[in-house]
C-alpha cells in the first residue's frame, strides 16, 4: 500500500465484496480491500483497470491508516461469529466518529447488540442488506441500510452511486433507526422464499399437471416475463429452463436433486412474524415446503405406496386456456405475498421503532434485488397515496387486481387437488385473501373451547367486558 488516502474500504474480498468494491471504483471512488486472504488480494488488483484507484492488504492496521477520516467501511464476511471477529480486527485502529457497515444477511438482533457495543467506543454501525446477488454487486445492486442518519450522509455519496437505477433514482436510500437495515432484507428474503415457491408449484402444475415439454415450459416462464407478472425471477426461471446439461444434452433442471436448501433468513421472517402477531402464510409456507424437500427418501417411499392416480394426464384441459388461468392466479399469489411482507415491516417499525417509510422500501426493491417486479411501482404508488395504508389489500389498484384474478386462483388450486399437486403456496395465499375479507371468523368458537378447558376467558359482541362461563354447569369438586 502507498501514501495514498482511500475513500471506502472492504472487509472480505470474495465474489460479494471484490464485486461491490470494483463497482465503487468504476464510479471514481478510490477503494481499499482486506482480506487475511494474500491471493484474494491479488485477485482484486488483476480484476481493477489500471487506472483505477484499488489497493490491498492482509494487514488490519495498514488498511485502517490508509482510509480517509471518519473511516467508511464494510464487511462482507459470513454472518455470525466471523463478523464479530472481524470487527475486533479492526477495532483497535479505529476511532471516534468512523463508521462500520455489516453488508451480509445478519440476523437483526445481533445488529442491535453490534450497534450498542460500538457505539460506546464512538464508531457508528450500520446493518445494510444487499440484494442483486455477483452481478448485481458489480453493476447495481439494491441496498437496504440502517444506523444513524447523521452518519449515512458519509455513506450516501458512494451508496447512491453504486446502486442499481430506476427512472434514474437510485435503488438505496437511508431506511431507520438500528437494525432496520438488515431487517428490512430479511423480509425481502421471505419475499423471495413465498415467490420462488409459487414459481416452483406453476411449474409442477404445468410439468407434470399438464404434461407441458420442456420446450412448451421455457416458453410459457419467456412469454409471461412480457406481461404485467415481469419479475427478475420470472425471467431467470425462463434462462434456467433453456439450459441444456453438458453430459446428457437434456435440460439440465430435470438432472438437479429435488432438496432445496437454505441459510435462515426465510425461517427468521416467518418466526419474527409470528412473534409480532402478523400473518405471513405464504412466507411460511415456502419455508415448510423447503423443510418438506428435505425428506427425499420417505417421499421416494410415499410415492410409492400412497399414489394411486392419473397425475400427469391432461385430461382434455385447454392449455392455452389454463396458462393464462395460472398467469392470473400468480400474480394474485405474489401480490399477496408482497402484502404479507409490506405488513410485516410496518409492524416491525412500530414495534422497534424504526421509523420505516413503506414507500421507499418498495421504491428501492424495484432495481437491482432479486425480488424486483413491475408490481412493485403499484405497491410504491400504493404507499405513496397513503402511508398509513394498512394492508396493500386495501388499496383500490392492487384489490381490483386481486378482485379480477380470484376465480382464476380458485380454478387453478382446484385442478391441483384433482391432480394431487402440492400447491401450499397457492393455497395459503387464497387462504390469506379469504381471511381478511372475511368480516367474521369462526375464532368465536375458539374462544370458546379455550375459556371451556382453561378458563382463557373471552369478549363479547352485544356487551362491554371480560367473561367467563362455567361451560357444564358443573361446580368444581375439592380434592
Amino acid at each position: 500500500m502507498n501514501d495514498k488516502l482511500y475513500d471506502f474500504g472492504m472487509v472480505g474480498l470474495g465474489v460479494m465484496g471484490r464485486n461491490l468494491l470494483l463497482n465503487m471504483a468504476d464510479h471514481n471512488f478510490a477503494v481499499a480491500g482486506l482480506d487475511l486472504d494474500p491471493a484474494k488480494i491479488a485477485f482484486l488488483h488483476s480484476e481493477a483497470e489500471p487506472n483505477q484507484q484499488v489497493t490491498g492488504t492482509t494487514s488490519a492496521e495498514e488498511f485502517c491508516k490508509a482510509l480517509q477520516k471518519p473511516r467508511a467501511i464494510m464487511l462482507l464476511v459470513p454472518a455470525g461469529k466471523i463478523v464479530d471477529a472481524a470487527i475486533q480486527n479492526l477495532l483497535p485502529h479505529l476511532e471516534a466518529g468512523d463508521i462500520v457497515i455489516d453488508g451480509g444477511n445478519s440476523y437483526f438482533p445481533d445488529t442491535d447488540r453490534r450497534v450498542a457495543e460500538l457505539a460506546m467506543k464512538g464508531v457508528h454501525f450500520f446493518g445494510m442488506g444487499i440484494s442483486g446477488g455477483e452481478k448485481g454487486a458489480r453493476y447495481g445492486p439494491s441496498m437496504m441500510p440502517g444506523g444513524d442518519r447523521t452518519a449515512y450522509e458519509r455513506l450516501r455519496p458512494v451508496f447512491e452511486a453504486v446502486a442499481a437505477k430506476v427512472n434514474g433514482e437510485p435503488c438505496v436510500t437511508y431506511l431507520g433507526n438500528g437494525s432496520a437495515g438488515n431487517y428490512v432484507k430479511m423480509v425481502h428474503n421471505g419475499i423471495e422464499y413465498g415467490i420462488m415457491q409459487l414459481i416452483s408449484e406453476t411449474y409442477d402444475l404445468l410439468k407434470r399437471g399438464l404434461g407441458f415439454s420442456d420446450d412448451e415450459l421455457q416458453q410459457v416462464f419467456e412469454k409471461w416475463n412480457a406481461t404485467e407478472i415481469q419479475s427478475y425471477l420470472i425471467e431467470i426461471t425462463a434462462e434456467i429452463l433453456k439450459k441444456n446439461d453438458e453430459n446428457t444434452n437434456e435440460k439440465l433442471v430435470n438432472k438437479i436433486l429435488d432438496k432445496a436448501g437454505q441459510k435462515g433468513t426465510g425461517k427468521w421472517t416467518s418466526q419474527n412474524a409470528m412473534d409480532l402477531h402478523v400473518p405471513a402464510p405464504t412466507i411460511d409456507m415456502a419455508v415448510i415446503m423447503r423443510d418438506m424437500s428435505a425428506y427425499k427418501e420417505e417421499r421416494v417411499q410415499a410415492a410409492k405406496q400412497l399414489n394411486n392416480s392419473s397425475v400427469g394426464t391432461a385430461d382434455n384441459i385447454n392449455k392455452k386456456a389454463f396458462v393464462d388461468q395460472l398467469r392470473n392466479a400468480f400474480y394474485f399469489a405474489a401480490l399477496t405475498t408482497y402484502a404479507q411482507g409490506m405488513v410485516q415491516l410496518q409492524a416491525a417499525s412500530k414495534a422497534y421503532n424504526y421509523g420505516l417509510t413503506l414507500q421507499d422500501v418498495a421504491k428501492i426493491w424495484r432495481g437491482g434485488c432479486i425480488i424486483r417486479a413491475a408490481c412493485l411501482e403499484d405497491i410504491r404508488k400504493a404507499f405513496e397515496k397513503n402511508s398509513e395504508l394498512p394492508n396493500l389489500l386495501l388499496d383500490d389498484k392492487i384489490g381490483g387486481e386481486l378482485m379480477q384474478r380470484q376465480t382464476d386462483i380458485r380454478s387453478v388450486i382446484k385442478l391441483s387437488i384433482d391432480k394431487e399437486i402440492p400447491v401450499a403456496a397457492f393455497m395459503s395465499a387464497l387462504s390469506y385473501f379469504d381471511a381478511y375479507k372475511s368480516e367474521r371468523l369462526p375464532t368465536n368458537l375458539i374462544q370458546a373451547q379455550r375459556d371451556y378447558f382453561g378458563a382463557h376467558t373471552y369478549e363479547r359482541l352485544d356487551q362491554p367486558g371480560t367473561f367467563h362461563t362455567n361451560w357444564t354447569g358443573d361446580s368444581l369438586s375439592k380434592k
